[in-house]
């Protein structure tokens, strides 16, 4: 099979390195990826939000896949193009993306498909904002309607903050926003695959999404992630998969917008039952980092059966026993002004440690070839063990290997599972 992998970030990276290790993959190639990437397939220099470069760069390839990594890509219709080339792609259309586009459009498809998932108000001006603000009561949830990165949504005690991030979402054009109850209990990301019809899970895994330890700081695309998770109720993947994953598939389909892909189901695990935060439509990054790194199904016919339907005639995945940790290193500044430009060193030697591979998420190289910083999230370093701990020991000593300059991480990845556990 020969595959192109749309995507420049970790997540990218993740599959391809999964796609690399699969000995039905003959060719590999990606747009544009990274210097990360670069090591296990061939880049090309291709805007991977322009749907008729990528199907053109695909047909020319003679591609038998094309999977689509980020959500601005689906949202833009990039899988529509190829699709309309003929050419099977793991990806939703730009239609069906909308569950991750519009938060707003994700919560009517939930209603009508009786999936449970915190009472929500849309606003489309300040005052409904304030209004829903004040009748849900704190603490308060606010989130941006469209992407954001996972950037947008402001959960907090303070009404000011709220009603202050309520506005400045509300003054973008087109802006909507999408106030919330707040579910109770610990977060969940489950990723299922989907081929329009038929569903199949993968495990669940938990990220990290503040900045700082203890959950503490501003709200980022994510600063870790690990698997399993010890203390996740039992049943908990076929309760999502029936109150959740197949009611939302069918729904789509029965609108006439059926979903291929990845169904991202971020979950709250709350004292009135499983609750649906939000639905992306594409892998979670840094969830896929650790996930990819327990499968040992390989990878390529499986997304390849997502994306034509075969979902349904797919052997059960195998999985390692194995634990999974991903530690993302960041630049200084992230989120808020990250820097870039800073060369990277230690990669060797952080990837010489048992258990660990590295990979790429903002990183380009510079004149004199030199890996150096290029976005927030510069690395996702990710090890596996035995148990937590034994992945956690390995992913930070990897870390610590590893010179940027002005950088942060979290010291608290899967610390409290793995003292639990």
């Amino acid at each position: 099979m020969k595959i192109l992998v749309v995507g420049t970030g970790a997540r990218e990276h993740a599959i391809t390195r999964a796609l690399a290790l699969d000995p039905s993959v003959t060719g590999l190639h990606a747009a544009p990826g990274n210097p990360g990437i670069g090591a296990v397939a061939t880049l090309h220099a291709v805007d991977p939000l322009d749907g008729t470069a990528v199907a053109g760069l695909a047909r020319e390839l003679g591609a038998d896949l094309v999977v689509v990594g980020p959500e601005a890509p689906l949202v833009a219709g990039v899988a529509d193009a190829v699709r309309g080339a003929g050419i099977p792609v793991f990806g939703p259309s730009a239609q069906a993306a909308r569950l991750e586009g519009s938060k707003a459009f994700a919560k009517e498809v939930m209603a009508a498909a009786g999936v449970p998932t915190a009472e929500p108000r849309v606003a489309r001006t300040v005052d409904e904002a304030v209004a829903a603000i004040d009748e849900l009561g704190a603490p308060h949830v606010v989130k941006e309607d469209g992407l954001a990165a996972g950037k947008g949504v402001v959960v907090t005690e303070d009404r000011q903050v709220a009603v202050d991030h309520a506005r400045a979402c509300l003054a973008k054009e087109g802006g909507a926003v999408v106030v919330e109850e707040y579910l109770d209990g610990p977060e969940v990301s489950l990723f299922v695959l989907a081929d329009g019809t038929d569903v199949v899970p993968l495990v669940p895994a938990q990220d990290f999404k503040r900045a700082l330890d203890d959950d503490k700081g501003p709200n980022t695309g994510g600063m870790g992630a690990y698997t399993p998770l010890p203390w996740a109720p039992e049943g908990l993947v076929e309760e999502v998969l029936e109150t959740v994953a197949r009611p939302t598939v069918a729904e789509m389909a029965r609108r006439g917008t059926p979903f291929v892909g990845v169904l991202y189901c971020g979950l709250a695990l709350t004292s009135k039952g499983v609750r649906v935060v939000e639905f992306n439509a594409r892998f979670g990054d840094p969830e896929t980092q650790v996930v990819l790194a327990r499968l040992r199904t390989p990878l390529a016919g499986v997304l390849h059966a997502a994306a034509t339907g075969g979902l349904g005639a797919l052997a059960p995945l195998e999985w390692s026993d194995e634990a999974a940790v991903t530690v993302v290193v960041a630049s200084e500044g992230y989120p808020a002004a990250p820097r870039t430009g800073d060369v990277i060193t230690g990669l060797d030697v952080a990837e010489s440690v048992e258990g660990v591979h590295v990979l790429h998420a903002g990183t380009a190289l510079d004149d004199e070839g030199r890996v150096v910083s290029a976005g927030g999230r510069v690395l996702s370093v990710t090890a596996t063990g035995a148990d937590l701990a034994q992945a956690r020991e390995r992913a930070y000593v990897a870390v610590a290997s590893i010179g940027l300059a002005g950088s942060h991480h979290r010291a608290d990845i899967a610390a409290k599972a793995s003292a639990a556990s």
